[in-house]
């Protein structure tokens, strides 16, 4: 099993709350007007250049982080399902993996959680995104078993449950986050609203 990062194990709260703080709006604005953006099939990144037009967003990264203002997680970013969850899948000696569109630094960082994971990769180590092709071809690469034997879980029906199943994954839908709770993906091979349902699930049919 490979899981996707934001808003599967991680929540975007802090994250954007960040960056509404430098940004010097409310954080409840920077919250609305994400989920504007992604309610128009946009990259949630658009959110930044509303508040800020023409923004460069990787320079504002940088800018960012001149002024200690870098990329910050911890257990308290967790969904308290997540932790618990794995446990069980590697308990039930599952191979877990985690693998999402994140950058070097939130690697690092949860790397530094020490989740109860085999692998953990992001694309900016990988060098590809999501939705590529390619991105998928490295978790079937990475994976010790078949692609029909490797489930993708992740929350955003159109870069997760999609693209994984073209590469030939099965795929598992969490309905969390702004996405995963207001896209269905009713091609993937579950859906669920919380990864103990999911652990619950695969644990008896492993």
């Amino acid at each position: 099993m490979v899981f996707d990062i934001g808003e599967t194990l991680t929540s975007d709260t802090r994250y954007w709350a960040d960056w509404a703080s430098w940004l010097g709006v409310p954080a409840h604005t920077m919250s609305a007007l994400v989920g504007t953006v992604l309610a128009r099939g946009l990259d949630n990144g658009e959110a930044i250049r509303i508040v800020k037009p023409g923004c460069d967003v990787p320079a504002e990264w940088e800018a960012r982080r001149a002024t200690g203002h870098d990329e910050y997680l911890d257990e308290t970013d967790l969904y308290p399902d997540v932790r618990p969850a794995l446990q069980r899948l590697k308990d039930a000696g599952v191979w877990v993996g985690v693998a999402g569109n994140q950058n070097k630094r939130a690697g690092e960082l949860l790397r530094g959680l020490r989740l109860p994971v085999d692998e953990l990769a992001t694309s900016a180590e990988w060098g590809v995104a999501k939705p590529a092709a390619s991105f998928f071809d490295h978790i079937s690469a990475w994976v010790p078993a078949g692609p029909d034997e490797t489930v993708y879980v992740g929350d955003h029906p159109a870069n997760d449950i999609t693209p994984a199943r073209a590469a030939g994954l099965r795929t598992a839908h969490i309905r969390r986050g702004p996405i995963g709770l207001t896209t269905a993906a009713p091609d993937a091979d579950w859906t669920v609203n919380s990864l103990t349902e999911l652990a619950d699930l695969l644990t008896e049919q492993h």
